[in-house]
């Protein structure tokens, strides 16, 4: 066994959802690991479609191209459906771009990886976690490599990013509450042999559903729902013959294939635990929610996670985090997951074939052409309408910020570009109290506070939005906000330190020097 090293945050999981987490971390200079029991990312025919709320947080770190200019009153649009029914339309503000993106999650596991290992993350494959233990100080993780030997290491703060059978989870004893499987379902990568005559996208029958993206000039994705029950055993592999006649019982004819590169079965069992958080350990991603996959939320809700806790764990190891920050974590994630856990089992409710359910579908298809039903749907797909705690009487705080243009230093931005750092940003607008610039030079350390000019009127004098776009507190134009921008930065990044010129005119000049527990000074 070899000797233990220390770091600032231990990420069990290499996984999207843990090598994002890994970024965010780097970012900031915090001391990381990432333990991943695979030697290399497994290609896979898993999730890959990334909606509006995680494109645009993307977007916000650089890991996705931002967009700049368009008029805040537009809207961009994208066509999707809701528990397998066509009509369903995702829109998101012209500003921030498409709402949906195509991106596997082998690719963007690479990314994140590359990105990590750039910034300095220890990225340790082949290394199995079987122990874990806290205490008030520090968690201590035991992982078994491919080669037989252990690897102790100790962490000031733990985080479970390692799927639906996380051993972060069991080991921690995290308590979930959980509903039964009642539906048996297979997936397979395979070569149609006659992929003309056979049903595309979403389709319904009397014995459940088949979903093909048909490809007639390689591999297809097969996917079959069996509402009779579920698997007997979720755990036996799954033959092409098994694809094939299960494929073809639901569809009701024949469809050929050969040459299974991929197959696999899931259900509907669905799991929540009841914290996302114990003491110095956390979890994200499957390890804290697992639900039926449709309408490709899972990937996205993990993701959400990951730029929800990077953040608090950085400003927490860098000593400028306000009481109750990490806590604030499963206040803020824990409903998401409960939302997305709740839609899919209505979803699933929906798509159960037999004639007790048919009107209930044609009521769905129905309302789903009114536009106040669709936004709202389309919204809660899309993760658009999050709000972390928004304070009452004010119609911005806890909201994400949109893409806005902006100018600063004569030079055009946006608000995206100016989050790349990963910073609290303070938004100084034309007209602003002076009051709020001479509160941000208490906070030079932790907060950016960048005079931006705006070619639209926007209602505030000051706005500060938090590293993962989410507004912590708004300032009006005409009011006198000194102790307000006071109360909110000292609410969300501690106490102000003694601070030289703590205001720029461009964007934010990167993370901050100050040595804490578990961070490389950078």
């Amino acid at each position: 066994m070899s000797s233990t090293q220390h770091y600032g945050v231990a990420v069990v999981g290499g996984g999207p959802v843990g090598m994002l987490l890994a970024t965010e971390l780097g970012l900031h200079g915090i001391s990381t690991v990432v333990l991943e029991s695979n030697a290399a990312t497994v290609d896979q025919p898993k999730a890959g479609t990334l909606h509006a709320r995680t494109v645009q947080s993307l977007a916000r770190r650089g890991h996705l191209p931002a967009r700049r200019g368009g008029r805040l009153d537009q809207l961009t649009a994208d066509a999707f459906h809701f528990a397998g029914m066509p009509g369903l339309t995702i829109t998101a503000p012209a500003v921030e771009g498409t709402p949906i993106a195509g991106r596997t999650q082998a690719d963007l596991e690479r990314a994140f990886e590359r990105r990590a290992r750039e910034l300095g993350v220890s990225i340790r494959r082949g290394h199995r976690v079987v122990a874990l233990s806290q205490t008030a100080d520090l968690v201590e993780i035991t992982a078994e490599q491919a080669n037989g030997g252990r690897v102790v290491v100790t962490a000031d703060y733990a985080v479970g990013a390692d799927g639906a059978r996380s051993a972060v989870r069991r080991l921690a004893g995290i308590p979930s509450d959980d509903h039964p499987p009642t539906v048996a379902a297979l997936l397979g990568q395979v070569r149609l042999l006659d992929p003309t005559g056979t049903p595309p996208g979403w389709h319904l029958t009397p014995r459940g559903w088949t979903v093909i993206n048909v490809n007639p000039f390689g591999y297809s994705r097969v996917i079959t729902f069996d509402f009779s029950g579920p698997h007997t055993d979720r755990h036996t592999p799954v033959g092409l013959d098994e694809l094939r006649a299960t494929a073809s019982r639901i569809a009701g004819q024949d469809i050929p294939m050969a040459d299974a590169v991929f197959t696999s079965r899931f259900s509907d069992y669905t799991r929540l635990t009841r914290q996302y958080r114990d003491r110095r350990v956390f979890l994200a991603g499957d390890a804290a929610h697992v639900h039926f996959p449709v309408g490709g939320q899972g990937l996205n809700l993990g993701l959400q996670d990951a730029m929800n806790l990077g953040w608090k764990l950085a400003a927490t190891l860098r000593g400028h985090a306000g009481p109750g920050l990490l806590d604030s974590y499963h206040e803020e994630r824990h409903p998401a997951g409960q939302r997305v856990v709740d839609n899919t089992r209505a979803q699933l409710a929906l798509m159960r074939p037999g004639a007790q359910t048919d009107p209930l579908r044609a009521l769905f298809r129905e309302l789903l052409s009114l536009d106040q039903v669709n936004a709202h749907l389309g919204d809660m797909i899309s993760a658009q309408e999050t709000v972390y705690g928004s304070a009452p009487g004010s119609p911005w705080e806890g909201r994400f910020l949109p893409n806005l243009p902006l100018t600063a230093d004569g030079r055009e931005t946006c608000v995206a570009e100016l989050l790349h750092p990963g910073r609290p940003v303070l938004l100084l607008f034309d007209g602003v109290d002076p009051g709020c610039v001479r509160a941000a030079a208490g906070w030079a350390h932790a907060v950016d506070a960048v005079r931006v000019h705006s070619p639209e009127p926007l209602p505030w004098g000051a706005l500060l939005v938090r590293p993962d776009g989410y507004v912590a507190w708004a300032g009006s134009r005409s009011a006198d906000e000194e102790d307000g921008v006071r109360s909110a930065l000292r609410k969300w990044f501690g106490a102000p330190r003694p601070a030289g010129n703590a205001v720029s005119s461009g964007p934010a000049a990167g993370a901050v020097t100050v040595a804490a527990p578990g961070v490389s000074a950078g």
